[in-house]
């Protein structure tokens, strides 16, 4: 795996400084660049947000709105990230092919859609890549709050603050993360660098995996909750490789309509923005 140009100054200060830097000097320092052209995009996708990317080899930055970057907001569904880890690496999750039993509570979608991928007996694996919310709910109340804290605690991930329900308070608005943070923390996922086993790492990447050719590799996890004033908010964190490279990512969309479609919209505006940036093509 490719070595970290950066390994002596965390990511989120690294990056909260030359974010202020440039914004400072109204436009850009050598290895950040704000791009303001992704406004574009966003409009498109009928929605507000920020977005950045992380070239890793280069260490240099291209961040789109850069005040939502560095805002917290409930997590979401990329929550089940640090879920997996610590339930992993605690044996509370065996393998990603273990199954937990289906409740039998029959769970609709927002738009009233029966959600057939989570009612059914599910292994990890299928549970995070459906991103089924029981399966990880009965993880964490397995976990235990004590345990659940030391880690948010560990990991400096966002606010800490797990009170209230322990199977939602990553839904909530109770725990909150930014942009940035997100980012730094899939980074250090990706070069075996959060303070878990090898093996519990490996195993989170390799759930996150979701496209895998001959050009690239995109793994990812999504998110999709409501900020305190109710808008919409999706989030899609991960990387993409090409020839090998790494290249860290973070997406935070929100919008206002009461029917929008998170599900289809943040993925595509995904692959929007990285094919502007020439990705997806083996061209990296």
């Amino acid at each position: 795996m490719n070595t970290n140009p950066i390994t002596s100054f965390p990511l989120r200060l690294f990056l909260s400084l030359l974010v202020s830097v440039a914004l400072l000097q109204g436009c850009s320092i050598n290895n950040i660049r704000i791009d303001k052209n992704l406004k574009t995009y966003f409009d498109q996708y009928e929605a507000t947000g920020s977005f950045a990317l992380f070239d890793n080899a280069q260490a240099k930055f291209t961040i789109y709105d850069s005040a939502a970057f560095r805002k917290r907001y409930a997590p979401a569904s990329t929550f089940k990230i640090v879920n997996s880890l610590i339930g992993v690496e605690t044996g509370v999750i065996s393998s990603e092919n273990m199954t937990l039993p289906w409740d039998g509570v029959y769970r609709t979608g927002p738009g009233g859609d029966t959600l057939h991928n989570w009612n059914r007996e599910l292994t990890m694996a299928e549970a995070f890549r459906v991103s089924a919310v029981p399966y990880f709910q009965e993880v964490a109340r397995r976990i235990g709050r004590d345990t659940l804290q030391r880690y948010l605690d560990t990991l400096s991930y966002g606010n800490k603050n797990c009170s209230g329900s322990i199977d939602s308070f990553w839904l909530n608005q109770t725990l909150l993360i930014s942009p940035d943070e997100q980012l730094g923390l899939v980074k250090r996922l990706y070069f075996d660098q959060l303070p878990f086993q090898k093996r519990t790492q490996q195993l989170v990447r390799k759930v996150m995996l979701q496209e895998d050719n001959t050009l690239y590799k995109l793994s990812y996890k999504t998110g999709w909750g409501r900020d305190a004033a109710g808008r919409h908010t999706g989030w899609v964190v991960g990387w993409i490789e090409e020839n090998r490279r790494p290249y860290f990512f973070v997406l935070l969309l929100q919008a206002d309509q009461p029917g929008y479609d998170m599900v289809g919209r943040r993925i595509a505006l995904l692959k929007t923005i990285l094919s502007h940036y020439d990705f997806m093509k083996g061209k990296k």
